[in-house]
């Protein structure tokens, strides 16, 4: 296993950096091509247009017509298939051989459920923390219970 590439994926709803370590890296290494920023604004300010409004078909009045989904979550979700379609095209390119995801638990749900299979095949372990601001000089030390298990 020692000649093995593991890929880390540290992420959230808006924001990602993919490290590397194995074949030959020292520590926690960058990926290039391996950061992703989302637009992360708050549902307030993306629906900050009224609502319409509509007529109670009884003829009773006006109603409010609210959105039917959140922008802010859908922002999300759509920032996780984005994050999955990368890792799967470099799972093609066999660019690594295990992977490693850590998430908050919004976010590796969202994850999960678009992934292709054959990059799930390659998770070695998955973290349920918030780790995306962690500096990449601190991040090993965090990570010790899913580098070293």
């Amino acid at each position: 296993m020692k000649n093995t590439k593991t890929w880390i994926l540290v992420a959230d709803g808006a924001l990602a950096r993919t490290f590397e370590t194995g074949r030959g890296a020292k520590g926690l290494v960058a990926v290039k091509r391996g950061e992703f920023a989302a637009a992360n604004l708050p549902s307030r300010e993306i629906d900050a247009d009224k609502p319409g409004q509509g007529f109670d078909r009884a003829g009773q009045g006006q109603r409010r017509m609210q959105p039917r989904t959140d922008s802010h979550r859908h922002g999300k979700a759509q920032f996780a298939r984005h994050l999955a379609e990368f890792l799967q095209r470099e799972q093609q390119r066999r660019a690594y051989d295990n992977l490693i995801i850590v998430a908050p638990a919004q976010t590796l749900g969202d994850l999960r459920s678009v992934l292709a299979p054959g990059v799930k095949a390659l998770i070695r372990a998955e973290l349920s923390k918030d780790l995306v601001h962690i500096g990449v000089r601190e991040l090993p030390r965090r990570l010790e219970t899913v580098l070293h298990p």
